[in-house]
């Protein structure tokens, strides 16, 4: 508690979740919302979307894994938006909002 400097990375990936679902759900996925909070992988990625993120941010991770994150996570979302038959990021927005309520 006395220690300075935030919390970043991966520590914040449920709790920031959960509170991105919850904004999502009072709002009624009308207000745009960017995912933020330890996000590495597409499939943490798609969680935000589908907890109803309409963009996702990440930082701490490209740290580490350099810029070609960003485009190994779009090619990963690409996938998993197929799998699940959404044709667009926006079509899978919030369709899993109660998984994290």
């Amino acid at each position: 508690r006395n220690e300075k400097g935030g919390l970043s990375g991966a520590p914040l990936l449920e709790k920031s979740t959960r509170v991105l679902a919850r904004l999502s759900q009072l709002t009624d996925g009308k207000l745009p919302l960017i995912g933020v909070g330890g996000v590495s992988t597409a499939d943490q990625a798609y969680a935000k979307i589908r907890a109803g993120a309409s963009a996702v941010q990440i930082y701490t991770a490209m740290v580490y894994d350099g810029l070609s994150l960003a485009s190994r996570m779009a090619q990963g979302l690409d996938a998993l938006l197929a799998r699940e038959g959404h044709a667009t990021v926006s079509a899978a927005i919030g369709t899993r909002r109660g998984d994290w309520l």
